[in-house]
């Protein structure tokens, strides 16, 4: 009889989980943060910025912005939120270019295990893009559902890098919790900004990029071609965890046939640009996980002022007062990005073909610069779209784009019903950080 209990116990609970919510916020309600553990032991840390600049026009809803980091493993609350688009740089001083001046803020440490999410067993760490995009829609369904004023206005899912993939996939997770009146939320649309959607066009663009610009001679050229095909096949035969290891090898031969240069920007070597490692770190890791190095590059600014990782462990943390006292900002990180590696290589097409055919708007953008998420894979990975309207969109000419008053062509942009795609000119992986040199 006891035995019996235990099991319907155990049963119920994880039939009929209910996620717990743990919140605080500021006196005057521009700020709130919290946990949602959106499995059992498995907690997801969130940070919202209401903009003092946010207007109640009905004809024109104030937007929400969900930012999403890559990596897997980075952290949206510490790199995204003060390195890039968030109201403070690292130094806690204003950041005159924040996006709060047009939109509020979300920013979600996304999978758990990344910044301040944790899991309290290894086991809980997600493997799948899809496992990650149904906790982040748990996330959601807590955060929104409670509260009317986030209810009224459109959420936009911009994503940075992997987090592209993480994007796509909840976008479609999102919606159809929203068609089954489980989440109070109006999807805006998704931007996606030089982000990991299809790995087979990045690879097979590599070699191509850079022998045109000089980092990759003739020799480099044909043995990285070599190795690109080889990641391509394995791709296509199922074999996700050795094509990971096989990108793994064609980074690495890339780093040591160009003097280093940088994946994020061409035009450098590692170590020059802040978000790279320096050679020495470059030296200790291994090369599985460089696509996720700007997440420890922070961890050595020279000084200490201004580094992110000891900001995130010490002023930030007192102040939020609700991170567990055992919770090290990224300390799960790297494991993340390990329990991922079997779904690293997988393509999004499909699910990006999906929101299109849904209506969604999908925004893509991309740095000239870029050699990871280059402008050349991710036009490839756009003509292979089968979208109805994807002939007509590759069929028409771009528009030049300027800043202000000036005549310096600074980008370019096409849309065709709800696609747009933005090249813009001198920026590499990371286009929001412009004090960056990308």
């Amino acid at each position: 009889m006891k035995m019996s209990h235990i099991v319907f116990s155990l049963l119920f609970s994880l039939l009929f989980f209910t996620p717990i919510y743990k919140a605080s916020r500021t006196e005057d309600g521009s700020e709130a943060w919290g946990y949602v553990e959106v499995r059992p032991k498995a907690h997801m840390f969130w940070w919202y910025y209401k903009s003092p600049y946010r207007t109640q026009d009905p004809n024109k809803p104030w937007p929400v912005i969900l930012w999403l980091q890559g990596g897997p493993g980075a952290s949206g609350v510490g790199i995204g939120n003060f390195e890039e688009v968030g109201p403070l740089d690292t130094f806690l001083k204003p950041r005159n270019t924040t996006w709060l001046k047009k939109a509020d803020l979300l920013f979600v440490d996304n999978p758990v295990g990344t910044g301040y999410s944790f899991v309290e067993d290894t086991k809980l760490f997600v493997k799948t893009d899809e496992e990650a995009a149904n906790d982040l829609t748990t996330l959601l369904i807590k955060v929104f559902n409670r509260n009317v004023s986030l209810q009224k206005s459109p959420l936009y899912i911009v994503a940075e890098s992997y987090g592209g993939k993480f994007a796509v996939t909840l976008g479609l997770s999102a919606l159809k919790a929203i068609e089954a009146g489980k989440l109070k939320l109006k999807l805006g649309g998704i931007a996606l900004g030089d982000t990991w959607i299809s790995p087979e066009d990045f690879v097979l663009s590599w070699g191509p990029l850079l022998n045109d610009v000089s980092r990759l001679d003739k020799n480099g050229l044909r043995k990285t071609n070599r190795l690109a095909q080889q990641i391509k096949n394995q791709i296509k035969a199922g074999k996700f965890v050795e094509a990971t290891r096989s990108w793994s090898n064609l980074e690495d031969f890339i780093s040591s046939s160009s003097n280093s240069v940088d994946f994020y920007n061409f035009l450098l070597d590692s170590g020059m640009d802040p978000v790279s490692l320096t050679t020495s770190e470059l030296s200790q890791q291994i090369a599985i996980k460089r696509y996720s190095r700007y997440l420890n590059s922070f961890r050595s600014t020279p000084g200490g002022d201004g580094d992110l990782y000891s900001l995130m462990n010490g002023e930030i943390k007192k102040k939020l007062k609700i991170i567990p006292r055992d919770v090290s900002w990224g300390g799960q990180a790297e494991l993340v990005f390990t329990a991922m590696e079997g779904d690293f290589m997988k393509p999004r097409i499909n699910e990006v073909d999906e929101l299109l055919a849904k209506g969604v708007n999908v925004t893509v953008y991309n740095g000239q610069l870029d050699v990871i998420c280059s402008t050349k894979g991710t036009e490839a990975w756009v003509e292979k779209l089968k979208w109805d309207g994807i002939k007509t969109f590759l069929d028409m000419k771009r528009t030049p784009i300027y800043c202000g008053n000036e005549k310096i062509t600074k980008g370019y942009t096409k849309s065709y019903k709800n696609l747009h795609f933005y090249w813009i000119l001198g920026a590499g992986h990371f286009i929001i950080s412009p004090n960056k040199n990308s």
